[in-house]
């Protein structure tokens, strides 16, 4: 739609506020109006940006409002199947946090609805936007590390409490993987270029055992590529360690390495060599700025890329939950796309 003003909507003001405030910053777009079961967030949330002309409206009054273009999905993650199905239906191009949803069933239902649809479907991956990994990806395009052999990342959640207290703790079919893991996967298939054949999982709860977390609190995926790469990535929850995730890629000319000592590149063997330090963040700026670059896609009409690569992430990411009911052997990913 170029040249048009794109009229959005926010629904949840928790960590949708972060996608309202990042709205507000896009000289094409109106933030029209927010939605939150809490009223008093709203009330807070308008006063705090001094909002006049931001209406304070009902899931359903904004379906219903044709001149909403877009709505921003930040619900709880066993609310986004519904709204993000609702959203299509009433033709709103949608962003949405992660997970898109939590079901292969329910994954199905959204792509046959999208396909056909001519609208745009995003989700918030952040590390996509994070200067560290564009520049990364970028280094492994041009050949600089060589051939990548394997990756091996962790997802270090380090907030115990969400999971055993908060809404985690009470809805149906909660990954960790999904949840959390997620952000490790769209990495991977990003700098990869190319989708995983193959999956092998195993998990436990040891530590959140006897709390109202049902599901397991660690997981461990290792997935595998047509040219025999691999990819380890585990979701701990439970562990006793600050909010961090960890990235090594093993490549035939050079090694990078992200942990809570930093970045590095080890570019050779020699004992007595010191690795290359890198300076750049490994987080986004703010945690809006993927919706504004799915909001560019947008204005330019380019509407399918960002929906293909969800749909192909959230499958591998289902497989990888599935494969722990195979005793430990690896299953086949089946991609919509």
């Amino acid at each position: 739609m170029p040249n048009k003003i794109l009229n959005c909507a926010v629904i949840g003001l928790g960590i949708g506020e972060e996608h309202a405030r990042a709205l507000l910053t896009h000289s094409s777009v109106k933030l029209s109006a927010v939605c939150d079961l809490d009223q008093k967030k709203i009330v807070d949330f308008l006063k705090k940006y001094e909002l006049n002309f931001v209406l304070s409206k009902s899931f359903s009054e904004i379906l219903l409002d044709d001149d909403i273009h877009l709505v921003s999905i930040a619900s709880f993650d066993n609310d986004h199947f519904d709204q993000v199905m609702d959203s299509l239906r009433h033709g709103k191009h949608v962003f949405v946090e992660k997970p898109l949803c939590q079901t292969k069933d329910q994954l199905k239902e959204i792509y046959s609805l999208w396909k056909n649809s001519h609208l745009g479907l995003s989700s918030n991956l952040l590390l996509r936007k994070a200067p560290l990994y564009v520049w990364l990806e970028n280094l492994i395009n041009a050949g600089e590390l060589g051939a990548i052999y394997a990756i091996d990342m962790d997802y270090l959640y380090g907030r115990i409490h969400k999971i055993t207290e908060g809404w985690r703790s009470t809805v149906d079919h909660y990954s960790v993987m999904a949840g959390g893991g997620i952000h490790l996967v769209d990495l991977m298939m990003r700098f990869m270029n190319q989708k995983p054949s193959r999956v092998q999982s195993c998990g436990n709860n040891i530590v959140t055992q006897g709390t109202a977390f049902r599901y397991h609190d660690f997981q461990a995926a290792t997935f595998h590529f047509e040219d025999e790469v691999m990819g380890r990535i585990t979701a701990n929850f439970g562990c006793m360690h600050r909010h961090q995730h960890v990235i090594r890629m093993f490549g035939t000319k050079a090694t990078f390495i992200y942990d809570d000592m930093g970045a590095r590149m080890h570019w050779n063997r020699n004992e007595d060599s010191h690795a290359e330090l890198i300076t750049l963040p490994p987080k986004p700026a703010d945690k809006g700025s993927l919706l504004l670059a799915f909001v560019g896609d947008i204005l330019e009409g380019d509407y399918e890329k960002n929906a293909k690569a969800e749909f192909d992430l959230m499958c591998a990411v289902m497989a990888s939950d599935q494969a722990i009911a195979h005793h430990h052997c690896p299953i086949d990913i089946t991609y919509l796309t």
